[in-house]
């Protein structure tokens, strides 16, 4: 049982757009295998003209632990996670997210975005010399077939419809590699730098 409700982790139901299958975000198994993807082992990206890639690496354990997009004034953070086959996680760590949030003092706020429910986040700058700044961060999540992605958006398209339209189809264009390997559900899908810039 979950912290979160009464309801079993297996209950909670997917949280997926209805045209996924063909609009992305993609399984491995749903992709042009033509395309030219940059193969970063959890994820596949499709390159586009502006678009800035970084990895996040773990300082520890020197481990890539998301990927970073900025395209277009703003700034898409990806990460893949093992799921479950039959239920999704987006509904628990959606209240966990936000949780954490107001502990932060920060506050958020649920609405209906491209991809379904979606968070949108005042969250406060912890800078010095910057008291009650915030900064605002939309949250978003999909389950697909045994992975989970999420992504987290800064900049103007937190803010900008307009400016959302253009992350939300980069967020679509996204490929998830599962693997077959056996791996806990929430678990991070290994991610790893491209071998050369365009590797596919």
């Amino acid at each position: 049982m979950s912290d979160t409700g009464d309801i079993a982790p297996d209950d909670w139901e997917k949280s997926t757009p209805a045209d996924r299958e063909t609009a992305g975000p993609l399984d491995d198994t749903e992709a042009n295998p033509v395309r030219p993807y940059i193969d970063l082992g959890g994820v596949k990206v499709l390159p586009r003209d502006g678009l800035q890639l970084r990895l996040e690496v773990e300082e520890d354990t020197q481990r890539v632990v998301a990927v970073g997009l900025d395209f277009a004034g703003s700034t898409l953070q990806v990460q893949p996670f093992a799921a479950p086959r039959s239920s999704g996680l987006w509904h628990e760590i959606r209240a966990q997210i936000a949780d954490q949030i107001q502990r932060q003092g920060g506050r958020t706020s649920e609405r209906e975005g491209t991809f379904g429910p979606e968070l949108v986040a005042e969250i406060p700058i912890a800078e010095p010399g910057v008291p009650g700044e915030t900064r605002i961060a939309r949250f978003i999540g999909v389950d697909g077939p045994r992975w989970f992605l999420r992504g987290v958006i800064a900049g103007d398209a937190a803010v900008n419809p307009a400016a959302a339209v253009e992350i939300d189809e980069l967020f679509r264009s996204i490929v998830v590699v599962r693997g077959n390997q056996p791996m806990p559900p929430r678990d991070l899908i290994p991610l790893r730098m491209p071998a050369t810039p365009g590797d596919a």
